[in-house]
């Protein structure tokens, strides 16, 4: 599958006459917050959502951060593609900058993603939009035991609300489209199932 060069420029390699396409594979599935002309279940392949980033601003702070997803390396990923207008591209990607790029800790990418086939649409391909983590980064979490990630997930809280809030709706979302994250669901079994244990609630992340 060809992939598009990375691009941390307003330019991104797209020609802004057309309409911008956005790969969403956490928050941004059930809380967009941008306007759009179609959403459309998607499927990326070469990538893969975990939640391998430290959030210090929107799940957590520096001194309790949270856990939030990224895109990592491997396998393959189910999300949402949003079509967005080509007068509103500029300020759809400075939106989402804004947003997601508080510390910097996504590479901007244009990626191919298979848009899944509907009554009145045959299956297509696109090159969309997607934030993928930066492995380099200092909140680049790598892959963490469970009960780390519980521990992380359950005392993060930021700008935008609970850690636990955000997982618990990100795993809603990927079961509204049919689908199962085993990883994730089980996490948010955990979540759901009760407190943490006294030795993880006394450690400080």
């Amino acid at each position: 599958m060809h992939h598009l060069p990375s691009s941390a420029n307003d330019d991104l390699p797209s020609p802004v006459s057309d309409d911008l396409w956005v790969f969403g594979y956490g928050s941004l599935m059930w809380r967009p917050g941008f306007d759009f002309l179609e959403r459309v279940p998607a499927r990326l392949v070469g990538l893969h959502r975990a939640l391998c980033v430290y959030s210090f601003v929107h799940r957590g702070t520096p001194e309790r951060p949270g856990l939030v997803l990224g895109l990592d390396r491997g396998g393959a990923c189910r999300g949402i593609a949003y079509r967005v207008a080509a007068p509103q591209r500029h300020a759809t990607i400075a939106y989402l900058r804004e947003r997601e790029q508080v510390t910097n800790v996504y590479l901007e990418s244009m990626r191919r993603i298979a848009l899944a086939s509907s009554p009145t649409q045959p299956s297509r391909c696109v090159n969309a939009l997607v934030f993928l983590v930066d492995r380099s980064h200092p909140q680049y979490a790598g892959r963490l035991d469970l009960e780390r990630q519980l521990h992380l997930i359950r005392q993060g809280h930021g700008r935008s609300g609970a850690n636990r809030d955000y997982v618990l709706s990100t795993v809603a979302e990927i079961e509204a489209q049919g689908c199962h994250d085993p990883a994730l669901h089980h996490l948010a079994e955990r979540l759901k199932a009760g407190h943490e244990p006294l030795q993880h609630a006394a450690h400080v992340g």
